[in-house]
This record gives structure tokens, sequence and C-alpha cells, in this order.
């Protein structure tokens, strides 16, 4: 069955049907973290947003490069064009190479998405390896006149772009609205033509360590009244624009990230492409929406993050107890992409039962015994369930809408479980297929790896405790037998009695 994917794009500020420029094949990229602090949830965020993409493209059929980018270098305090560079600053503090930094934090950061079971990307360029390719996209737009040098740094003159294309139709601002919005009192403005410019490669002071020559002029000599760049660092826009260029074309289907990068990490590498290439390069932008905590964006630079490492051990004052890795997952995925959440531990204890009754589900599906038939309302079901979730999926990626109906799947199974209907083999086994489909293979929700080894030791427990209430009850020691329920339900430990004996769920 043909499917036609909708999604809702920002540029154009409506959904629409993905059609991909080559067909059969999409080119994908996502702006990936800045690596001097550990993951948080508003990484995961994205993560397991333009994860879920990636597999559902894949499902549908088409071959996927997916490239998602290490920030390395570039990306300075508040997002500006001045202060000191985060991996930087961080380095310093700690008293270690910034690559150290970037190095450690990259493994972690990668670490954290395989727990979170987040493919990885077909490609995952950093910054720091594309210095080449940032400095002749610098220079493509220095040459097509919307660019200068001041100084040794290289501004993107936003005044002379905005008179022949128009700057600020991802985010909706004017140039008036951004001029507006600038402030007269931020270093370095004397530099600028316009305070609304943006740094595309900024001169290196001496204390910054990381530096590199400027090669695009014939390895002339640095000149001292910096008319040409000086030897420096790309300014943080420039590395998505050009590393999205090398390897997906001139030319590519999706460019995802966090909302908070619609303006103006996004607005200006519009901008950057249609300077240097004439035309712009993303035929759909994609944003997911924020993570919150009482309201507020969560975020390093707020400092109200937790970081995912927390979850996982249970270590923050605002969580109650640890969170699995796929309790995380669920959790984001219980919202639509485009929607905030709000986090609290909460929110958390409920994603994780919603997750148990998925996987219990699932789980289940094995005890059923099929019959010669089934009942009409089962058939009914299991006849339209697959085209539910993919009517879902297609809308935009709702995930709620497919968590519902899985979990009305689960529903099903509890009752055949009961024994208060019937399904024949070809039904059972086509429901089992979806089930696993759309839960394992595209919401990526599976019993965690890492902790695989502590739900054999939890599968021997039960099945002792079980054993012992099943010993009582055949001794008509009704008081020990409730006993053991009621202890493990207070534990929250569900213990359901069926025709084929006892079961258990979390």
């Amino acid at each position: 069955m043909e499917q036609t994917l909708l999604i809702y794009n920002t540029l154009t500020r409506k959904k629409e049907a993905f059609k991909s420029i080559n067909p059969g094949h999409v080119g994908m990229y996502v702006c990936g973290p800045t690596v001097y602090g550990d993951a948080h949830l508003g990484h995961a965020r994205p993560a397991i947003t333009f994860d879920i993409l990636f597999r559902y493209l894949q499902h549908l059929g088409y071959k996927v490069r997916y490239v998602r980018n290490i920030t390395d270098v570039g990306h300075l305090e508040h997002d500006a064009d001045e202060g000191e560079d985060k991996i930087a600053k961080k380095a310093r503090l700690e008293q270690v190479e910034p690559m150290q930094i970037a190095q450690y934090y990259t493994r972690r950061f990668n670490s954290a998405m395989e727990k979170l079971n987040v493919l990885p990307p077909s490609i995952e360029p950093h910054a720091t390896g594309h210095i080449i390719e940032q400095q002749e996209l610098v220079q493509q737009i220095l040459d097509n006149g919307y660019a200068y040098v001041s100084n040794g740094s290289v501004y993107f003159d936003i005044e002379k772009y905005n008179n022949d294309f128009k700057y600020g139709i991802l985010s909706g601002r004017t140039l008036e609205n951004i001029k507006d919005a600038s402030r007269d009192t931020l270093a370095g403005v004397g530099e600028k033509k316009n305070q609304a410019d943006f740094a595309l490669w900024k001169k290196a002071q001496p204390e910054h360590i990381m530096r590199w020559p400027w090669l695009m002029n014939d390895n002339a000599e640095y000149s001292n009244d910096g008319t040409i760049p000086a030897e420096g660092f790309p300014g943080w826009h420039c590395e998505c624009t050009a590393m999205g260029r090398k390897y997906l074309g001139e030319e590519f289907d999706i460019h995802g990230g966090g909302m908070d990068l619609v303006f103006p990490h996004h607005e200006c590498e519009i901008a950057q492409a249609q300077a240097s290439m004439k035309h712009q390069a993303v035929r759909y932008w994609m944003h997911n929406n924020m993570i919150t905590i009482n309201g507020q964006k969560m975020g390093k630079s707020y400092n109200n993050f937790i970081t995912l490492d927390q979850f996982f051990k249970g270590e923050h004052e605002l969580l109650t107890k640890p969170f699995s890795p796929m309790t995380i997952r669920f959790f984001i995925l219980s919202a639509h992409y485009r929607g905030t959440v709000d986090f609290s531990s909460e929110a958390l204890e409920a994603a994780e039962k919603g997750l148990a009754r998925l996987l219990s589900g699932l789980k289940d599906l094995k005890r059923i015994q099929p019959a010669k038939g089934s009942s009409p309302e089962i058939a009914k079901f299991v006849s339209e369930l697959e085209g539910k979730l993919y009517d879902a999926m297609n809308d935009d990626l709702q995930t709620p809408i497919v968590i519902s109906e899985l979990f009305e799947a689960c529903h099903q199974v509890n009752i055949l479980v009961d024994r208060k209907a019937k399904i024949s083999a070809a039904d059972l086994e086509k429901l089992a297929q979806t089930m696993k489909v759309w839960i394992e293979d595209l919401l990526g929700l599976t019993a965690a790896a890492d902790n695989a080894g502590g739900n054999k030791a939890m599968d021997k427990i039960m099945q002792m405790v079980l054993d012992m209430r099943a010993k009582a009850k055949a001794d008509k020691d009704w008081a020990t037998s409730d006993k053991i329920r009621d202890d493990l339900n207070a534990a929250g430990i569900i213990v359901k009695d069926t025709p084929d004996g006892a079961v258990w769920e979390i």
C-alpha cells in the first residue's frame, strides 16, 4: 500500500505531502549537539523525533542519508558573535585541551543516544573536520558580494542580501524587527556595518586556542589592516550549511532541529545558502518544540536542565526515582513533536506505566491460543489496526495517536488472554507482526539492553513468588495468597489471575 506522508514545513507554515527530490532517496540533515556538557532531556527530544522520522522513511522504502553534526568549534556564549567559545571556556575551566572536552562529551552523548535506542546517523561530521569547506562557503559569499571583511573578521551583509532576496522568511521576522531587537551595547559592534549582520569568520584573539589560517587567498601574507580574513575560526552558522552541502548536495529534502534554532541559526543558514549558490538548499524545514520545566525552556543557558545520566540514575532533586531510557523515550513520544512537553516526575511515572502496558501487551501475545476462527469484533479490529497506525503516522508523525491505537491493541490482547474472544492463527500472526513492527521497529520501544540482566533476574524472582502464591491457593491458604498479591500491588507490581495461571506486570 502506497503511503502519503504529510509533514509540517516551517518555511511554508503548513502541512505538505512529502516528495523527495530524488525518487526513492532522502537527504536529511539535523543539527546535533554542541559538545561541552552532558546531554539533557532537551537534547533527547530532537534526537528521538528525527530518529522516528528516519525509521519511518526507511520503513516506507526510502534509502535515507541522515547527517547529524557535532559542533566542536565556533559556538560562542549566548549564541552571539562575541564572547568565549563554549568548548574552549569549558576546557579553560577544567584546564584541559578543548578537543579533550569535545571528545569526552561526544562519547557520552552517543552513549546516551544508544541507551535511548536512537539509531546512529549515516554520517556524523564534526565542525573542526570541515574548516576548509566552511572557508570555501565564506569565500563564495564574499565573491558574490554578500559579505565583507572587517578587522580580519568576515560578516554577512544582511541589508545587501535583503535587497536581493528576503531575510527572515523562516522565522517571519523582518530586517527592521531584527534591527530594533539588536542591542547597541554589544561588544564588537563597531566592526559591523549593521548590528544585525552575523559573523561568518571570526579573527582569533591571542588567547583563543582553536584557530585556523585563512587559505582562500593564494597563501597571501596576513594583512595588518584587516582587509583580508585573519587567522581565526568559523561562525556558528557556517558549519551546517557547509556540511549539509558536502554530504547531501546543493539541494536536499529535510533539515531538522529544535524550534529554538529557527532564529537565528536556521534563518542564517538559508541566507548563507542563497548568498553562496543563488538558491535555497532545503525543501522541508522541520522543528520539534521544547521540553519545559514549570513553563520555562530546559537548557544549559537557563541552568534548569536535568542530564540524561541523572534521569537514568535518579540523581536529581526533581526526580522521585531513576527512570529507564525507554521510559524517557516513551515520555517524549507520548506528545506530538510540535507540541511543548512540560517535565515532571509524575509525568515520567505515568510514562513508565504506559511503556509497561505496551511491552506487556507485546509479551502477552505469546500466551494467546489461536482458534479456528476469529470473533467478528476481533477480526474487524485486526483488519483495521494497521491502516489506523499509518493514518496517524502519515499525519505529520502523530505518535500520541499511534500509541493510543497500540493501547487499544493491548486491550484486545487482554480480552484474548482472558479467553473472552477468539482469534484465528492468521489474525493472531498479523496482530503480533503489526504490534512488533510499530512498537519495537518504528517507535523504537524495547526492553533496554542495559537492563536486560536485571529483567531476567526479576523474571526468576517473580516466578518464585508466584509459585509460592499458587501453592498457598492450592492449600486454600487464602490469607497468604491475598497478602502476597496485595504486597506486590503496593510495590507497583500487578498480579493478574488468568485461565493459564497468574501473570505479573509493573
